[in-house]
């Protein structure tokens, strides 16, 4: 993986219009969300599930396995198996992930510890993408930050702009703002408390990327982050091609300039949510069986995935020096129930981490896949 050097990255094997590599490269990671790992609990039974049904089983990722009623089912998570896929992750390019937070003792947490517990981490660097309620309310914040600011001092913890920590702070809601925190200047209050509190404990001033839905931006675009994002980009009533998804996902990153702040481009791999429409699952409890089962986007080839992170990098790049995002982010890394993955899927399918490999790689074909034997310890 490449590092930060300066105000700006080597670039790899992306080009521009004219043939040349861009001279900007910003950090490229995928949102790891890991309901997959842990038998038994809510979210691993929820999405088993939902790919449940023979014609999802195409997307189950490499690790999944098929019973004797060829139902798919999900072993506990080994050492072996995320280092595994933190060797896909690098073969594919990327120089991050960023894992959606939980507290330490949840069953999606079962990832990070192993990342955390892994020789291979040093080779691919990881952040937090925190959903902003699990930071709690004003006067009580929840022990996830501390949490979050531990982490931070890993050397493994993505740095950028002057080894500034990166933090995603995402699903922000006007209506919880101001349940929680009694409003925007609450919630801005606690965001300047965490910066201090990061200061204070010596891992710097986090560079803070603010997400939430494409209807609030004016609003959560003002809460003081230094950039901002979003987790994923769609048309909740869309259908089409990928193509179509394209067109969608980038006229957003270009709409977000109008804010005046670096903007974080997040590639879509994909969307289409019917296995979770179809059998809903219970955190998204508005969801009601088969509604919306129409509005959904096709699934992409390899290549049309390639190119639209191709497309991030050259957006980054058109930005003027002062609002160049350090960092681009892909939904996702296993967001398979939803339709945006990278991972492998069953049998072996390394379609997609083949093809970002082939744009990526400083030399194409230097490295060879790791494929998806999980090696026996």
């Amino acid at each position: 993986m490449l590092a930060y050097i300066g105000a700006a990255f080597f670039a790899r094997g992306a080009l521009s219009d004219s043939g040349r590599a861009p001279k900007y490269h910003p950090l490229i990671g995928a949102l790891r969300w890991d309901a997959w790992y842990t038998p038994g609990s809510t979210p691993t039974e929820a999405v088993r599930r939902s790919l449940a049904p023979e014609k999802y089983h195409w997307r189950l990722p490499f690790f999944a396995k098929l019973n004797s009623e060829q139902e798919p089912t999900f072993p506990t998570l080994t050492q072996a198996e995320l280092d595994l896929e933190i060797q896909q992750a690098i073969y594919a390019g990327l120089d991050y992930w960023a894992f959606v937070a939980y507290p330490k003792d949840d069953p999606m947490s079962a990832a990070l510890l192993r990342y955390l517990d892994s020789q291979k981490k040093q080779q691919l660097k990881f952040c937090l993408f925190t959903e902003v309620n699990r930071w709690g309310t004003q006067g009580k914040p929840t022990p996830l930050i501390d949490e979050h600011i531990e982490l931070m001092k890993r050397p493994e913890y993505v740095k950028v702009s002057g080894e500034r920590p990166l933090y995603y702070l995402g699903f922000i809601d006007r209506n919880d703002v101001v349940s929680r925190w009694g409003g925007a200047e609450g919630l801005k209050t606690q965001i300047n408390d965490f910066r201090t509190e990061c200061t204070k404990s010596g891992v710097g001033n986090p560079y803070i990327v603010l997400a939430g839905s494409s209807s609030q931006i004016e609003f959560w675009s003002s809460l003081g982050g230094d950039a901002i994002g979003a987790y994923t980009i769609s048309d909740p009533r869309g259908t089409g091609d990928y193509d179509s998804l394209t067109r969608i996902v980038e006229q957003r990153w270009r709409s977000m300039t109008r804010y005046h702040l670096p903007v974080v481009p997040t590639v879509v791999t994909g969307w289409d949510r019917r296995p979770r429409v179809e059998r809903p699952v219970p955190w998204e409890r508005g969801q009601h069986a088969g509604a919306g089962i129409n509005y959904f986007f096709e699934s992409p080839r390899s290549d049309q995935i390639a190119a639209q992170l191709d497309m991030a990098i050259k957006f980054t790049n058109e930005q003027p020096d002062q609002l160049r995002a350090p960092a681009l982010l892909i939904y996702a890394w296993n967001e398979n129930d939803e339709g945006g993955w990278l991972v492998p899927t069953l049998p072996c399918n390394s379609e997609r981490i083949d093809a970002l490999h082939r744009m990526l790689a400083l030399q194409p074909g230097a490295s060879t896949s790791p494929g998806c034997k999980i090696m026996q310890q």
